[in-house]
């Protein structure tokens, strides 16, 4: 993985992709006592940055191959990208979900003419039963994140970063990503080592779900002990992948964990003062910014608002909170 296949995607999804915007308010810089400025990926097509890597990964398919059809495991967000990019393109998708993912989501995936095929997370294994209908059914496997093509599309959402970044005056910040296997996390990280070295990408997660910052302090992959369970569910995984973790092992500063309260918090702030909705999961590394201040130097700091599909009873109940 280099920055020549990340921009090579960026080439392939323009015209295609959203070229999501970098927002900011005074009251979220109050409140995180230094600049903020957020990457509103929610705002992409489908919802997530998951479109980026799910075009990406299609066009870069033989176009017999992409023909067949493709397949793919997903909570929902992948699965959205790519049941887009697939319809985009004509082909048939297939999407591995598990039996309790947002109902938003599935009805999305759905709606995008893909075929749903739920599973149950704590008890099939997604990865042995995606490979089993892709040679049933001679289908491509397109993995969530421990993907080159993949990666490489999300890694466009980092050049985005780095240009806005620089036309703000930013060019010296950590930039927090929301992560679960660390597709956009290594991503960006990737194309800001090229593009923005002064930035440093840190992974935020779930309490009790932050594999990847375990993983970078103990310099090893390290698994979560469950699979589910968390309002989280965009960026709940068992670890790190095998692509994914050496570059962010490399390039990323320590990791962030949140609550999921936080998370909730995090999206009604979006919500009053960046007038967008983030989902918990898309709001993670939002949440580490404005309540795991401590943690985080410097003057001016990045994070991405990852995904907005939420279901509305979620929404409503963070709407609900005191912050």
């Amino acid at each position: 993985m280099d920055i020549t296949r990340i921009e090579a995607a960026a080439t392939r999804l323009q015209g295609h992709a959203r070229r999501t915007p970098l927002l900011s308010s005074p009251f979220l810089d109050e409140i995180a006592g230094r600049r903020l400025l957020v990457k509103a990926e929610c705002l992409q097509h489908t919802g997530s940055f998951k479109f980026r890597g799910a075009w990406s990964a299609l066009s870069a398919l033989d176009p017999d191959v992409r023909a067949k059809g493709v397949i793919a495991f997903s909570s929902g967000n992948h699965a959205q990208g790519i049941a887009a990019a697939a319809k985009g393109f004509g082909v048939p998708a297939v999407i591995i979900m598990p039996a309790d993912a947002p109902a938003a989501k599935v009805a999305g995936t759905k709606g995008l003419g893909a075929e749903v095929v739920p599973y149950d997370r704590e008890k099939e294994d997604r990865d042995a039963l995606g490979a089993k209908l892709a040679a049933e059914r001679g289908l491509t496997l397109i993995k969530p994140f421990d993907e080159p093509e993949v990666i490489a599309g999300q890694g466009s959402c980092g050049l985005e970063i780095a240009e806005q970044a620089a036309e703000e005056g930013v060019t010296e910040a950590d930039v927090l990503v929301c992560c679960g296997g660390g597709g956009l996390t290594s991503g960006i990280a990737l194309a800001l080592e090229a593009k923005a070295p002064g930035l440093r990408v840190r992974p935020a997660e779930p309490e009790g779900f932050d594999d990847v910052k375990r993983s970078l302090a103990a310099g090893t992959i390290q698994r979560n002990p469950a699979l589910g369970g968390n309002i989280c569910d965009a960026i709940v995984t068992p670890q790190p992948g095998n692509i994914t973790f050496p570059i962010m092992h490399r390039l990323c500063g320590p990791g962030l964990a949140v609550t999921e309260e936080e998370a909730l918090k995090a999206m009604q702030l979006a919500a009053r003062h960046l007038k967008i909705i983030a989902e918990p999961g898309g709001a993670v590394a939002l949440a580490a910014v404005l309540f795991r201040k401590d943690e985080i130097a410097g003057d001016a700091v990045i994070c991405t608002v990852s995904g907005g599909n939420v279901d509305p009873a979620i929404l409503a109940r963070a709407l609900a909170l005191e912050v």
